[in-house]
């Protein structure tokens, strides 16, 4: 029974948040859309730190390698890669817009 109280704490505060955006989504203010963003993001960082980067710094001692240095490989090849998807991403939905032409479409950013 208690496994199932750990993982339903995380789904229900998932979908509960999923569904004020989708419910809500032409509500919020933009000042409060903001701050939601800046919390979400401080809690994604906040997560990459303490379950990646500290157990990746802890699990590489002992090897000849400084202790960080798998971390910051792990970091920057992250970043790299987001940034190949940053640029790869955008071509292809102009790709998809241009065969979906006929169906009404709302304007990206």
């Amino acid at each position: 029974m208690s496994e199932f109280i750990i993982l339903a704490i995380p789904f229900i505060g998932t979908s509960l948040g999923s569904a004020m955006v989708f419910f809500l989504k032409k509500r919020i203010a933009p000042k409060f859309e903001k701050m939601l963003l800046g919390f979400a993001a401080g809690v994604m960082i906040a997560a990459s730190v303490w379950s990646l980067l500290i157990p990746s710094i802890d699990m590489s001692k002992g090897s000849s390698a400084p202790e960080w240095l798998a971390a910051l490989v792990g970091f920057l090849a992250g970043i790299f890669f987001l940034l190949l998807l940053d640029t790869v991403i955008p071509h292809m939905k102009a790709e998809i817009r241009k065969v979906l032409e006929p169906i009404p479409y709302p304007k990206l950013q």
